[in-house]
């Protein structure tokens, strides 16, 4: 797989990832992935997560939760975006959810269905769990549910979403999102204005 000089990992469970692609395009200057700039890549953050040995803030202790709950919801606000929804429960799981993303990116609806499946997600509380509400975002992106749900059983897909987060625990990523600028890991929605710092300095 080529690796462009700059790459956001992302998992459609992540809010920090969700709030990180509303403001990808602005922050790193409006160029769309199709321009070069930069390109979207799907990971699964539980296999991530496995070959790391760690796990999700959201999953620890009932306080660490609620914190990491709480500034999601202070940065939307700041961020200018709307009221954030949970889906329930949350987390889940969302290997249905990344092949599928892994398919339109495939097709060239990447984009269109991960800012939809993240809205979807976040701001009207749909558990991307439930492979209906997936093909519903897929749907409103241009992308042909029966045919996204066949992919996901598909060996290619199966291994494109492997190979990319192989790859990308290769390189260094410990989570999502991140941003990869040339040799550079930006790691939080925290770091997207580093990143692109990075990027055009």
């Amino acid at each position: 797989m080529h690796l462009s000089p700059t790459t956001f990992y992302f998992d459609l469970g992540s809010p920090y990832a969700y709030l990180t692609a509303e403001r990808l395009g602005g922050v790193l200057g409006g160029e769309a992935p199709s321009g070069g700039a930069f390109v979207w890549q799907p990971i699964s953050l539980g296999g991530l997560f496995k070959a790391n040995g760690r796990s999700s803030w959201a999953v620890g202790d009932r306080d660490t939760r609620q914190q990491g709950i709480e500034e999601v919801e202070r940065r939307a606000r700041a961020y200018g975006l709307p009221e954030l929804r949970w889906p329930e429960p949350w987390p889940s799981n969302y290997l249905f959810a990344m092949r599928v993303a892994t398919y339109a990116f495939q097709l060239g609806r990447g984009e269109a269905f991960t800012l939809q499946a993240f809205r979807d997600a976040f701001q009207h509380g749909r558990d991307l769990a439930l492979p209906e509400h997936v093909l519903r975002s897929a749907e409103q992106a241009g992308v042909d549910p029966d045919a996204a749900r066949a992919a996901t059983e598909e060996a290619q897909v199966k291994q494109a979403l492997r190979a990319a987060t192989d790859e990308a625990h290769a390189r260094g990523v410990i989570g999502v999102p991140t941003l990869a600028v040339g040799g550079e890991l930006f790691w939080g929605d925290d770091r997207l204005t580093d990143a692109a710092v990075a990027l055009r300095g």
